[in-house]
């Protein structure tokens, strides 16, 4: 197994050096977190989903000419992406209501709403991710108006893909987070979509019967995800062979 020095720990994704300058490998692990990582637990698997399913999406962005940071996936636990450096915010975009947005402005879950709606949350586990308005992200120079003005550009077009794909096999896309990256080339940078599109990061709910095929089915305790996220990746074609787990590196000492 190769020795690979860890870059970065997160609650779903471990990060290591890449084989060439401006290169991560991400690691997809089993692990699911709900409520700020106060509800934790192992679910076999689902790295391995979480990969191809995030594959399959990021793929599916560059190949219409949404940047992204993903370049290829190199087996079934792990894909190599361009190091970006990470807005510290993340985009939301609704469609239906449902989560904290019911719950924040009493509307009834599952209701349409007029548009899109995209929010900003502050990366923060500390403060528990706050919502935060344009003029806070201005002032605390979190992003510039420009970023602001192509980030709700990237989350457009990718509510527009991700939304029709979805459609196409029989899944209504309530809503997703993504994050963005910014990728330099010398004194120029580019805005990209960063992290996963995945489950993880979606609602996901069947067009016919609402059942949900998202990590609600772990917040609210609906059954059993990995096969939630099985039945995503069946209907996408993307489904993997062999979910035989694939252990970690091992950590440069």
């Amino acid at each position: 197994m190769a020795r690979r020095t860890k870059v970065y720990e997160g609650k779903a994704k471990i990060l290591y050096e890449g084989p060439e300058p401006g290169t991560l490998v991400q690691y997809f692990k089993d692990d699911a977190t709900a409520f700020n990582a106060e509800k934790r637990d192992v679910i076999d698997g689902k790295g391995v989903l979480n990969n191809f399913l995030s594959e399959f999406v990021m793929n599916g962005l560059n190949q219409m000419g949404v940047p992204t940071h993903f370049i290829r996936r190199l087996n079934m636990r792990e894909q190599l992406i361009r190091s970006v450096e990470i807005i510290p915010l993340e985009v939301v975009v609704r469609n239906i209501a449902a989560g904290s947005m019911s719950k924040r402005l009493g509307i009834e879950e599952g209701t349409a709403l007029p548009r899109p709606i995209i929010e900003f949350y502050y990366k923060d586990d500390a403060l528990g991710d706050p919502l935060v308005t344009e003029d806070q992200i201005l002032a605390f120079n979190w992003a510039s108006h420009q970023d602001l003005d192509d980030m709700v550009a990237l989350a457009v077009r990718v509510n527009d893909f991700l939304s029709g794909v979805m459609l196409a096999v029989g899944i209504r896309l309530i809503d997703f987070k993504i994050e963005i990256g910014r990728q330099f080339d010398g004194d120029m940078q580019r805005l990209v979509v960063a992290d996963e599109i995945s489950p993880d990061s979606c609602r996901l709910w069947d067009v016919k019967t609402g059942q949900k095929l998202d990590k609600d089915v772990f917040r609210r305790d609906l059954g059993d995800l990995a096969d939630a996220y099985s039945e995503v990746a069946r209907r996408l074609g993307v489904m993997p062979k062999s979910p035989t787990p694939i252990t970690r590196p091992k950590l440069m000492n």
